[in-house]
Parts: C-alpha cells; sequence; structure tokens
C-alpha cells in the first residue's frame, strides 16, 4: 500500500440518524473506487464496515469502523458511524479525526431525531459538512421537504448544489449545479452524462443562481465581480465554493441512492474537489506535558509526529487494534514514540491500512492519514503519541457522560472475576461504559448510554469472555444522619477467669451540616482514658457507623465526642474501648431522632419547546425541584435536581415522551432528608432483606 502525501487525503465522517444508509453509502463509495468487487448489503450482513457479530445479528451499526478507496489519486479514509443515540460516542470519536462529515437524510423522512443530535455537536464545532440526501429511490422520496428542513434550520447556509431529475419510483438521474449537467446512472451508479430535462431547467438555474451567490461569499472580490455581472465564471464558482464549504460559510447538498450507487461517484467527486485536505485544517492544538504550556501542531509530515488513537477494536488472533490519525509527522513501524497521556515509551508494530476487518500492511502512515497499529502495550482510546523530543499532549475526546445504570451479577458462582475483567476489557474498546464495585449496596453497578448499548455489552460478555450476567435494577446508595444532639454511656466489661475486658466511654453525638461529613473529637481530661486508647473509641464509632440503626446505610454528616470514661489497669485494651466505642454509638444512634437521606442529582434536560411542559410535569411528578430554563433557538434546557431513586430508566422515558428528541445528563449534587412516608418503606425493605439473608 503507498503512502499518499497530504494534499491527496480526504478523511470524511459518515453520520446520521440510523437507518439513513451510512453503511450502504459507505459501500457504496467503496465499490465505486473499486476497493470492493461487489457492494454488501444489510441485510446479508455482508458489508465492509458492519462486520461484528452484534452488527451482523442487529442489522445496525454499534461501532464506528474505518475503511479506505482511493480514486484518481486521492485516498478517501472513511469512518463509518452508528446512528443510534445510545452509540453517540463513537460520533464523538468520528468528530476528533475526520476533516469532513457527510450527513445523511433519509428523503423520505426528512431531517430525523439522530441527525438533530449529529447536527448540535457539529454546531458546537468547526468542521466542514456535506448533507445527502439518500434514498432518493424509495416511496415518498422528498427532496424539497429534506432541503426545506435544513434551510429552516440554517437559512442561505444550506445550498443545494445538485437536483434530482425525478424521486422515488421516477427518480432517474441528478443535475449536477456547479457543471449544469445532467447525469444518469447504469445498474452500478456510473455516471453518464444528459440534456437537463426542459421542465426542470428554471428550477435548475434558480437553485444554481442561489449557488453562485453563496460563493461569492468567499471573499470580497468574488463579491464585487458578482455584484457587478451577476455571475461568476467556472473557475471562480469552484474556488469560491471550495473556500466556503471549507470556512463553514456554506453546507451544500447533495442526493443520490446508496444502495444502488446513484449519485455516489459524483459524491466522490465532491469531496475530492470542494472539501479540504488536512493540510487545509487548521494546527491542533495542545500542551507540552513537560511544561504544561500551550504547544500546536500545524498538518505538516515535515513537522514532529502528533497522533490520537481515536478508537480501540480486540481483534480475535490479534489482540488489540488502535485506530489512529496522524496530524503531523510520520509514524514508522519499528520506530518508538512517546505516550504522552501515560507517560509511557511505545514501540510501534505492525501499520495496517483498513477496510473493516480487512488489513494490509503499510510500513508508514504519513500526516493527515488514519490506520491501525496492533498490540500497543499501554495505549488506550483518547491517547497521544508523539515525538520524544518535541512532545504534545492533545485534549481527550470528550465522550457523553452516562446517563444510565444497571446492576449486574454473574450468573455462575465463581464468574465474579471473569466479569470484571470482561468489563475492564470492554471499557477500553468503548468508554462510554464503566462499571463500579459499590461495597456500600453490594452490587456491580454498571453505566452506560440506554437500554440497547448494555444489550451489547452483555451480549459480548456471553460471547467473548464466556460470562452470563443477569442485569437487575440498582440499589439506592442511601445514607443515615442524625438531627438531635444526645450524650450516651457504655461500660463494656467481661470477665472469663483470666484477664478480662474493660472500657468505659461516654459519647456525646451531634448532627453536622449537610456535606461536612464526619468529625472525632477528644476532649478527655485528666487521664481519666490513656491517650493510647482514643483512637480504638474512633474505630469503634466509625466502624458502627458503616451499617446505620435505620436501614443498615452508612451514617454521615456527624461528630462524636468522647468526653468521659474509666479505664482498668489491667483489663483495658484496644479491643475493649474499641467494642465500648461501637456499642455506645449504636445504643445513641437511635436516641438521635435519625433520618434517611438520599443522593439528589441536577439534570440538565435538552428538549424541543413542544414538550418542554411534558417534560416538566413528569419532572415534577418523580420529586424534582425546577432549578431554571434556558431558551436556545426552538430548544429548552431545563435545569432540576431530582432524587436518583426517581431516575432509573429515565433517559428511555424522556425518549419516549419526546418522541426520541430529548436528552438529558445528570451529575451528582448533593444528600438531601428522604420524605418520611419514603423511608418507612425503604426502612421496611430493608428489614425485610435482612432477615431472608439470615434465613
Amino acid at each position: 500500500m503507498k503512502e499518499f502525501s497530504i494534499d491527496n487525503i480526504r478523511n470524511v465522517g459518515l453520520l446520521g440518524h440510523g437507518g439513513t444508509g451510512k453503511t450502504s453509502l459507505c459501500e457504496a463509495m467503496l465499490f465505486s473506487c473499486g476497493a470492493v468487487n461487489r457492494m454488501g448489503r444489510i441485510e446479508e450482513g455482508n458489508t465492509t464496515t458492519d462486520y461484528s457479530d452484534e452488527e451482523v445479528h442487529r442489522r445496525m451499526s454499534v461501532s464506528l469502523a474505518l475503511a479506505h478507496a482511493e480514486l484518481k489519486g486521492k485516498k478517501f479514509n472513511l469512518v463509518d458511524t452508528p446512528g443510534y443515540a445510545d452509540f453517540y460516542g463513537e460520533v464523538a470519536s468520528a468528530l476528533r479525526v475526520v476533516d469532513t462529515v457527510v450527513c445523511l437524510l433519509n428523503a423520505p423522512a426528512g431531517l430525523e431525531v439522530g441527525a438533530e443530535h449529529v447536527l448540535q455537536a457539529l454546531d458546537e464545532g468547526e468542521l466542514p459538512r456535506v448533507f445527502f440526501v439518500n434514498k432518493m429511490d424509495k416511496e415518498h422520496a422528498d427532496f424539497a421537504k429534506a432541503l426545506a428542513a435544513l434551510t429552516d434550520r440554517y437559512g442561505v447556509r444550506a445550498v443545494p448544489v445538485q437536483w434530482p431529475i425525478g424521486q422515488a419510483a421516477e427518480f432517474k438521474g441528478i443535475i449536477d449545479l456547479v457543471r449544469m449537467k445532467g447525469y444518469k446512472f447504469d445498474a452500478t451508479g456510473n455516471p453518464t452524462e444528459q440534456p437537463i430535462p426542459d421542465d426542470l431547467r428554471a428550477a435548475a438555474t434558480t437553485a444554481r443562481a442561489s449557488l453562485v451567490e453563496a460563493a461569492a461569499e468567499a471573499s470580497d472580490a468574488l463579491m464585487e465581480k458578482f455584484f457587478a455581472a451577476g455571475d461568476l465564471s467556472d473557475d471562480e464558482l469552484q474556488q469560491g465554493l471550495a473556500a466556503v464549504v471549507a470556512s463553514g460559510k456554506v453546507f451544500p447538498v447533495l442526493c443520490g441512492a446508496a444502495t444502488t450507487a446513484a449519485g455516489v461517484r459524483l459524491l466522490l467527486e465532491f469531496i475530492e474537489h470542494f472539501c479540504p485536505a488536512p493540510a487545509a485544517r487548521p494546527p491542533v492544538t495542545g500542551t507540552d506535558p513537560d511544561s504544561n504550556t500551550a504547544v500546536t501542531r500545524a498538518p505538516n509530515p515535515a513537522h514532529p509526529l502528533c497522533a490520537l488513537v481515536f478508537k480501540t477494536v480486540a481483534e480475535p488472533h490479534v489482540g488489540e487494534l488502535s485506530l489512529i490519525r496522524v496530524f503531523s509527522g510520520h509514524l514508522k513501524a519499528g520506530e518508538e514514540a512517546v505516550n504522552t497521556t501515560r507517560g509511557e515509551t511505545e514501540r510501534i508494530g505492525t501499520i495496517y491500512v483498513l477496510n473493516g476487518k480487512q488489513r494490509a500492511e503499510i510500513g508508514v502512515l504519513g500526516a493527515g492519514d488514519m490506520g491501525g497499529i496492533v498490540k500497543l502495550k499501554s495505549t488506550h482510546t483518547g491517547d497521544t503519541l508523539s515525538d520524544r523530543k518535541s512532545k504534545i499532549l492533545l485534549p481527550p475526546i470528550q465522550f457523553p457522560a452516562p446517563i444510565f445504570d444497571m446492576a449486574a451479577k454473574a450468573a455462575a458462582k465463581g464468574d465474579d472475576e471473569k466479569m470484571g475483567t470482561g468489563l475492564a476489557r470492554l471499557h477500553e474498546e468503548d468508554p462510554t461504559f464503566t462499571h463500579k464495585v459499590l461495597s456500600d449496596i453490594h452490587q456491580t453497578i454498571l453505566y452506560g448510554q440506554g437500554e440497547l448499548h448494555f444489550d451489547v455489552i452483555i451480549s459480548k460478555l456471553k460471547k467473548r469472555f464466556g460470562v452470563e450476567v443477569t442485569l437487575e435494577k440498582p440499589r439506592i446508595p442511601y445514607r443515615e444522619t442524625i438531627t438531635a444532639t444526645t450524650e450516651v454511656e457504655y461500660k463494656h466489661k467481661k470477665q472469663t477467669g483470666g484477664r478480662g475486658q474493660y472500657g468505659h466511654v461516654l459519647l456525646r453525638l451531634e448532627p453536622r451540616k449537610r456535606g461536612e461529613g464526619f468529625e472525632f473529637v477528644d476532649e478527655i481530661k485528666g487521664g481519666v482514658i490513656p491517650s493510647k486508647f482514643i483512637p480504638s473509641v474512633e474505630k469503634g464509632v466509625v466502624e458502627a457507623m458503616l451499617e446505620g440503626g435505620l436501614s443498615g446505610h452508612p451514617v454521615v454528616d456527624m461528630a462524636a465526642a468522647v468526653y468521659y470514661g474509666s479505664y482498668h489497669d489491667v483489663d483495658s485494651s484496644d479491643m475493649a474501648f474499641k467494642i465500648a466505642g461501637l456499642m455506645g454509638f449504636r445504643e445513641g444512634f437511635l436516641k438521635c431522632r435519625p433520618v434517611m437521606l438520599e443522593p439528589i442529582y441536577e439534570v440538565q434536560i435538552r428538549v424541543p419547546d413542544d414538550y418542554t411542559g411534558d417534560v416538566m410535569g413528569d419532572m415534577s411528578s418523580r420529586r424534582g425541584k425546577i432549578l431554571g430554563m434556558e431558551p436556545v433557538g426552538k430548544w429548552e434546557t431545563i435545569r432540576a435536581h431530582a432524587p436518583l431513586a426517581e431516575l432509573y430508566k429515565y433517559s428511555t422515558i424522556l425518549r419516549s415522551l419526546t418522541q426520541g428528541r430529548g436528552t438529558y445528563s445528570r451529575t451528582f449534587s448533593h444528600y438531601a432528608e428522604v420524605p418520611r412516608e419514603i423511608a418507612a418503606k425503604v426502612i421496611e425493605e430493608a428489614k425485610a432483606a435482612k432477615k431472608a439473608a439470615e434465613e
């Protein structure tokens, strides 16, 4: 496989709503370039980029995949991404390494939910984008509807550069508004020039005028020429269009049918001519890990190495395969690079270029290019590889925070360790998924993006690690605290014939403000308890606090002071005073008007205006407290505090309430007192569970 110069590379991400045909478009692109001999089909499970067992079985993408093709001396790196919201972390990875996004729209459906989420992310960045209205050959296809949805969102920035000749069953070709030529397609999608139909010439002329005006925005000179002449030359139009696409001033709209490759060759040629090469993109910015000063790397092969691992894939019989984008310099097999994220040196093993699971070895990966490396010992997703003498650490990939949690339990006894190993390995591949073993609720909690995300995780655990796992509702990490002050005396005295046990303490238990934690105070005077036994009293109190007297949950936000007591010269010991502290606390705790506390989370819910009332009503029914609202265009961001106990499967509920358009994030805020009737239920359930366990 030859090395391509940075000017001859195009890095393209395929994004959009699930089912819009991203994988089919990728397959058609590979076929149009001759990278594959025949087009695979989703239904047959033989596409290049949906190759995992999960994807073949589910007939949908669940992970990003890398492919490449060559056309007219240009290399196209294609990053195919999932469209379902549960796998948005894959999209986040792709957006860090591509130079152009092709966002697919479904011609029969227009602008769908998944596309809206992608556009929100794109609007927050500066990536050039192209819209491809796919499935123009399907029933109810409507190019004008899709275009209207884009112009409603972006105004004149969304500009058609193609116009369909017919649609649905009458889809017969495409008018290229840049060249003002018509094209029809054969059975394999190859374009052949044809005259523009007379009934579409007026529409095409009007659309081209808008395109010329948009291209004139590239510079003052072009704008003056446009105002003076009312038109631009072909060269001026192409020059201006390339500039406004690269700068993000204009979002070109194209169309076609991926499953028949109609329009795909024209899309590739458009990307080649009008979308930026890596050299035209801004420098990447990071920090020098040694001096913590800002550093930039221009996209130049002559500059020091700077590369980002954007995905880790577990390959059977190979091990971990790290997908990587080189921003500057060269990555060469057999040489060393520094992982500046972890401070480790890596020897670069075999480098591959990829078409899904198919690999071809290449000795060097140059600036602007993408590929895969096997057997990096300590490098994971989001890590930076850098030149040793000129280090740079790139910002980590910003993955979505977990919004869905479930408790996992190994179905077979003795499989807990295998389950933990498998979960850790899967986290390396997918950082949007993680897990924690929470000792206070005696559960392993999985954190991720949704029910489908967890289905895939559990399926991978079974197939790859041989572990059957069952999921259940997570227990809530309640806490207990006190609301009143009390004093308690406890004397631990035991005589068994030999040396006895003697520990005598007087404790004062008092509440502290929420979040202040625990404080132990030594108020002993005159040596009534020797100082060497005071830490043992504290240990006893702390141990007792691990299981409160209401529901067995840990006790927080209180102070315990030992202010008096007595000891025995022979029978007193560390253990005796520890027991005295423990039992004294247990006796005094129930006299301090104890209450239950529950975790409260701050949630941010983003919904269209039309659903604000329904979402706020639902949140109030979940004991949520609305903190405020912030309008952003036709959307509202609702801030609220809500108990964790009421957020179980909330992401699924929110999608149902908003037809899939609502999204939310949550972060822990504080603990607050549980309402009395709910606390009584929790305490009763805890007692029943304890009784059942003892039986």
